[in-house]
């Protein structure tokens, strides 16, 4: 899938929304993962307010993408929605975390 060429977006956005494509159902990446993946090992943060304004949701997976300790992090349509994709998708999640080990994608 193309990202729509006819919103303009920052190279580095659509850096980041092309690995995030890659995350398969079932499966979650972590902000710094992603910053690392692109090459850009500090900006994690940067890689947040990115997904946060994503205009490709669903084509661009926003919700698998979560905080590195595990836990869920922020969504821009709320943390109960976030909850209920990632379960939807097979994602155990208890406490508002869920296991790295078992769901980290290959980026």
């Amino acid at each position: 899938m193309k990202l729509d060429k006819n919103i303009k977006i920052r190279p580095f956005a659509e850096q980041v929304y092309q690995i995030t494509k890659k995350i398969k159902v079932g499966q979650v990446a972590t902000y710094r993962q992603i910053a690392q993946a692109i090459g850009k090992p500090l900006a994690a943060r940067a890689v947040g307010q990115v997904l946060h304004n994503n205009p490709f949701a669903p084509q661009v997976p926003c919700h698998r993408v979560i905080k590195s300790d595990g836990r869920l992090g922020g969504f821009a349509r709320g943390s109960k929605k976030k909850l209920s994709l990632l379960r939807q998708e097979g994602i155990i999640i208890k406490n508002n975390s869920l296991d790295l080990n078992k769901y980290q994608a290959k980026l």
